[in-house]
């Protein structure tokens, strides 16, 4: 009887081992794209954290399809993650696949992007805060408030994407009460070879372009590159605190940016993942905070073994 019972229990434990027993949990990130510096450093930080903790990370890229990314939501559920964490490439695109991860009972966190429907947490950040520091930055380099004047190109990221029109109002929440003529560019999708291709346009039609604002500082530093190409100066003020942005603050090239560190994104959005998997209680909100780099805190920042400045 006693070798039977050895046997039972042999075989029960081989089945565990054959269909998973003690499988790590997973946690599954569908993001937006990943064709800028911002996202990949997010997705990195991400990972790393989730590793550390020994679990599963599946990551899936939407390239900017919103159709895709219910497709990539559905797969995700379909494997049996633990929980989901978006960064939706549409505010309203995703409520399909919102639903069905309701009713599987999977806790949603949307990072960077909100959404307009129900999920358990929103990490992100005041976006018009950001585009406002970058308008009060503005402001001052071109005369001072209620002095200043001039024509500002502003490099667009997403057409009707949340972000955008954030960093967009914000700015535009402090420049508009100037003498300032504000010159949009056509939507660059926070990619540098389109705000080259745009800022290349639009030189020619307004070569007395006096400031750079863009959404981001890939397509700053972008524009940058055209007008130094053509031997204008300009300054450049943008968003993110990419490192090769804090680099040419230093330099002397670029003026200021404000910060969007994607790694403290990451890293919350695993930890806020873990406690909901684990049916801990979260906030509805998480701000991973901002602050303006410039001339006079640059050196502070920068960091050639990062890619973004890291809040401190």
């Amino acid at each position: 009887m006693k070798k039977k019972c050895m046997i039972l229990l042999f075989a029960v434990l081989i089945m565990m081992s054959i269909f998973g027993a003690g499988k790590k949990e997973s946690i599954g990130f569908s993001q937006c794209i990943l064709d800028s510096p911002f996202y990949v450093a997010l997705m990195d930080e991400a990972k790393a954290s989730a590793a550390a903790n020994n679990i599963d990370f599946i990551y899936l890229d939407a390239q900017n399809n919103i159709q895709k990314q219910n497709n990539d939501i559905l797969d995700l559920i379909n494997r049996g993650v633990s929980a989901l964490i978006i960064n939706p490439v549409d505010p309203d695109g995703v409520k399909p696949a919102l639903e069905r991860a309701r009713k599987a009972g999977i806790p949603v966190i949307t990072v960077d992007r909100p959404v307009n429907d129900k999920v358990d947490c929103f990490i992100g950040r005041d976006n018009q805060a950001m585009g406002k520091l970058a308008g009060e930055l503005a402001v001052k380099l071109l005369g001072g408030k209620g002095k200043a004047k001039g024509k500002i190109l502003e490099l667009q990221g997403d057409a009707g994407g949340s972000v955008m029109m954030a960093r967009r109002d914000g700015f535009h929440s402090v420049v508009d009460k100037e003498n300032i003529t504000v010159i949009q560019s056509p939507y660059c999708n926070y990619i540098r070879a389109n705000a080259v291709k745009a800022a290349q346009d639009i030189i020619q039609a307004h070569p007395d372009i006096d400031l750079i604002y863009a959404h981001n500082d890939d397509m700053a530093l972008g524009g940058l590159q055209v007008f130094e190409q053509a031997k204008k100066k300009v300054y450049v003020v943008g968003v993110d605190g990419l490192m090769e942005a804090v680099k040419a603050i230093i330099d002397g090239r670029y003026d200021g940016t404000a910060m969007n560190d994607p790694a403290v994104l990451g890293r919350k959005a695993i930890e806020t993942a873990i406690m909901l998997k684990d049916k801990k209680n979260v906030p509805e909100y998480i701000d991973g905070g901002t602050k303006l780099i410039d001339k006079a805190n640059a050196k502070t920042f920068y960091d050639e073994k990062n890619s973004f400045a890291v809040m401190k």
